[in-house]
């Protein structure tokens, strides 16, 4: 296994990182997960050097930190570093805190945590737990020897993140999604770069997209990746573009099967920053080029369209469409367009609340027809009405 430096901790963690939020499940049921397979899986990756194990509070309905708890016994614990999560979504007032904490630690049977992380920060929820004095809380809990450090894992724009950031100074790490397709979607490659500025350690999630990286490309994507020299699976190529920058602490898998760590772990073995040559990240600026190509609606994220007056949240929403129609991952875009999942949107953010003013049209600098969209990625997306 290779190691990298664990922002300014200066301790060596492995360059995967074990996310246990995709164990695997009998009969596709999120609840029930194969507990003697994901306790196999679990303690193989530790077994072959994987020393950080991500989890969280909603995961599997609330099995998966359980799940860990039981793969952590035997002397499993002592050989890796926990991470859960505070469910900030979840919390109403102040003294939550204490109920989650508290429920995860029993759940986890652990005495204390490595890394305790606010979870799926936005602007609204940090502004939430903010002012409910979490840091006050956290940093009690910290001197109590509850956990050692704070930090927190992330979906909203840079602006956002850089604010969360600023606002502590104590952060020990930040967890974001990226991938070699998500360069500058939410925190990006500017977040990556302004939190290592500040010494925070680089989790990234999601580097393989959920494992949509993985998957047989569309057929564009396919034919850019027809003029690579070296031959690597598509999750390689995935995993090499995070591992390939410095900045980057490690990479979280979410593994659902045996093969999977298998495969993982021995990527992660040859892996290191810098290991992609120009000619290799110019291929794979034109793969991402290929990709936003295959989108049957041509929204850049720009966000010149927002703030919408009616508070719709377009490129979101278009993200979700083209999402659903180049993975072929319609049930997952139409769950969280629903309002499903921590990432659930909420109602006033829908399509449907478009008044057809037009100023979205005025600012787009791709001249969508964005009303008609809208119309368009309601109806798929939406719930459908009995007739």
């Amino acid at each position: 296994m290779q190691y990298r430096t664990f922002g300014k901790l200066g301790w060596k963690v492995s360059a995967l990182g074990f996310g246990a939020m995709r164990l695997p499940v009998v009969g596709n049921d999120q609840a029930n997960v194969d507990k003697p397979e994901a306790i196999r899986m679990i303690r193989y990756a530790i077994d072959h050097g994987v020393n950080y194990l991500d989890t969280g509070y909603p995961y599997h309905n609330g099995q998966s930190e359980r799940i860990v708890g039981m793969a952590l016994k035997d002397g499993y614990r002592q050989k890796m570093r926990l991470a859960t999560k505070l469910p900030a979504r979840m919390v109403e007032k102040a003294e939550d805190f204490d109920r989650f904490f508290n429920e995860q630690i029993e759940r986890l049977q652990v005495d204390k945590l490595d890394f305790y992380l606010l979870h799926g920060l936005r602007a609204q929820s940090w502004s939430k737990v903010r002012d409910l004095g979490i840091l006050r809380w956290a940093e009690k809990k910290m001197a109590e020897g509850c956990f050692d450090h704070l930090g927190f894992s992330f979906h909203d724009n840079y602006e956002a993140f850089k604010t969360i950031i600023d606002s502590y100074d104590n952060w020990t790490l930040a967890q974001i999604q990226y991938n070699y397709v998500d360069v500058d979607n939410q925190a990006g490659r500017r977040g990556v770069e302004y939190a290592a500025g500040k010494g925070l350690a680089i989790v990234v999630m999601e580097p393989i997209r959920g494992g949509r990286l993985s998957r047989k490309p569309p057929e564009k994507v396919a034919a850019a990746w027809g003029d690579a020299l070296k031959k690597r699976s598509q999750a390689e190529w995935a995993l090499s573009w995070v591992w390939n920058q410095p900045e980057v602490s490690l990479a979280l898998s979410g593994m659902s099967t045996m093969q999977q760590v298998v495969e993982n772990v021995a990527v992660a073995e040859r892996s290191s920053s810098g290991m992609l040559d120009a000619e290799e990240l110019a291929l794979i600026d034109r793969v991402r080029e290929a990709y936003k190509g295959s989108n049957p609606i041509p929204c850049t994220g720009c966000n010149y369209c927002q703030p919408c007056p009616s508070g719709v949240a377009i490129p979101r929403i278009f993200e979700m469409y083209n999402e659903a129609m180049v993975y072929g991952e319609a049930r997952r875009s139409q769950s969280t367009y629903q309002g499903q999942g921590p990432q659930g949107m909420k109602a006033e953010e829908r399509a449907d609340q478009c008044t057809e003013c037009g100023t979205c049209v005025e600012a787009c600098p791709q001249k969508i027809d964005v009303p008609e969209r809208l119309k368009e990625t309601h109806a798929f997306l939406g719930p459908k009405t009995q007739s």
